[in-house]
C-alpha cells in the first residue's frame, strides 16, 4: 500500500488541508480498477466505517498476491467540510466560502483527459479539492462515492446507462432501492465521474454510483462490518480481488427505478413533526405519513402520501421548516413531484 498525503491550499495565508490517498497495486493490468471515497459531506461517516473494515482486506490481498486490479481509496474525501463547525454543530454539506454543496458543481468533461481537470491558479480550495478527487477517479472502472442519508436502508444513485448490469453492487450491499438518473444531476460527483466515459459506450465493465449507507447515526462495528464485507464481495465478484472464501453475491431483490419515481414529501407548514411511518414501510395513496404541529394544542396539519410506494428515507429533524423534505417514497410510476433533471435534494 502506498499512502500519499496531498495538500490543498486554503484560501488565506497559513491555511491548508490534507487529503490522504491510499493506493493498492494490482498484479493484473487487465483487471478492473476501483476507486472508493467516503465522507464527501464531511461528517457522513458510515462510508468511512465501511472503509475501515475494507482497507485491511485490501492490504492483505495486495500482500498475498490476490489483488488483481489496482484500488485507490480516499477515506475522508473532504477535509475542508470535515473541519467546518458552527459552535458544536458540524456543517459539512456546503462550502462556507460559496454556499455550494460539496457534491455539486464538479467539472463535466467529455473525455478522460486529466489536463481538462487542472484547477486554475486562482481557484478556491473547494474547486482544487474537486479537481483532485476527479483526477484520482478518472481511470477507474468502478467508482463508488460513499454517502449516507438521515434515516433509511442502503440504497444507490447511478446513471441509467449503468443499470441493471450494476445490480451486483446493490445486492452485495443489501440495498433497498436503486435510483437511476438520466442527463444531469447538477454536476454531482457520480455524474462527473461517468461523463468522460459516456461516448465510449463500453458500460458493462463500468460501475459509477453514489452509495447511501443507511443513516448518519448508523456508525458502529456491526454496520461497518456488514458494509465493509459487502464492498469486499462486490470487488471479488468484479475480479478486482481473488478470494475463494468470499460469499458469492446473490440476486438484487429491491426496487430499481428512475429517480423521477421518487415522491419527495415536503412540509406544507413549519412546526413539530410527528411521523406515522418509517423507512421500509409500504404505504397506500392518501395514507397519513406525518402530521405537523405549528402551535401546540391547536389542530395539526396532516401530510399524506400522494401515491403508493416504499418509504425509503425519513428526515432526522423534528423541528421542521415549511418546504423541508420529510420523506422519500419510491413508487412504481413517475411522481407528480418529480423535476425535469437535476438532483433530488440540494
Amino acid at each position: 500500500m502506498d499512502k500519499t498525503i496531498l495538500t490543498i491550499p486554503g484560501d488565506m495565508t497559513g491555511l491548508s488541508y490534507s487529503l490522504t490517498v491510499l493506493r493498492f497495486s494490482g498484479s493484473d493490468p487487465t483487471a478492473p480498477k476501483a476507486y472508493l471515497q467516503a465522507a464527501l459531506h464531511g461528517n457522513e461517516l458510515p462510508g468511512v466505517a465501511a472503509l475501515h473494515v475494507l482497507i485491511p482486506k485490501l492490504r492483505a490481498a495486495e500482500a498475498e498476491g490476490r489483488l488483481k486490479g489496482s484500488v485507490t481509496v480516499v477515506p475522508f474525501a473532504n477535509p475542508i467540510g470535515l473541519n467546518q463547525f458552527q459552535w458544536d454543530d458540524h456543517q459539512g454539506r456546503f462550502f462556507y466560502g460559496s454556499r455550494t454543496n460539496f457534491n455539486r458543481a464538479f467539472a463535466l468533461i467529455d473525455r478522460p483527459d486529466p489536463k481538462l481537470l487542472a484547477a486554475p491558479e486562482a481557484a478556491s480550495c473547494d474547486r482544487r479539492l474537486k479537481a483532485e478527487l476527479q483526477t484520482l477517479a478518472l481511470d477507474a472502472d468502478l467508482v463508488l462515492d460513499l454517502h449516507c442519508d438521515n434515516e433509511g436502508p442502503n440504497y444507490l444513485y447511478m446513471p441509467a446507462e449503468l443499470w441493471p448490469h450494476s445490480a451486483d453492487l446493490a445486492a452485495a450491499l443489501d440495498c433497498g432501492a436503486v435510483l437511476t438518473f438520466e442527463g444531469g444531476t447538477d454536476a454531482s460527483f457520480d455524474e462527473a465521474a461517468f461523463r468522460p466515459h459516456l461516448a465510449s459506450g463500453n458500460f458493462e465493465r463500468r460501475v459509477v454510483a453514489t452509495v447511501e449507507l443507511k443513516g448518519v447515526h448508523d456508525v458502529g462495528p456491526e454496520t461497518a462490518q456488514r458494509d465493509g464485507e459487502g464492498l469486499h464481495r462486490f470487488l471479488v465478484g468484479r475480479g478486482v480481488i481473488a478470494d475463494t472464501s468470499a460469499a458469492p453475491v446473490g440476486p438484487f431483490t429491491g426496487k430499481g427505478v428512475p429517480q423521477s419515481y421518487v415522491e419527495m414529501v415536503r412540509a406544507p407548514v413549519g412546526g413539530m413533526a410527528f411521523f406515522h411511518v418509517k423507512p421500509g414501510d409500504v404505504v397506500k395513496a392518501g395514507q397519513l405519513v406525518a402530521e405537523l404541529i405549528p402551535v401546540p394544542g391547536e389542530p395539526s396539519v396532516p401530510v399524506h402520501a400522494m401515491a403508493p410506494g416504499l418509504v425509503l428515507t425519513r428526515v432526522l429533524a423534528r423541528a421542521i421548516r415549511v418546504g423541508d423534505d420529510l420523506l422519500k417514497i419510491v413508487g412504481d410510476t413517475r411522481s407528480v413531484t418529480a423535476k425535469d433533471g437535476g438532483a433530488l435534494e440540494s
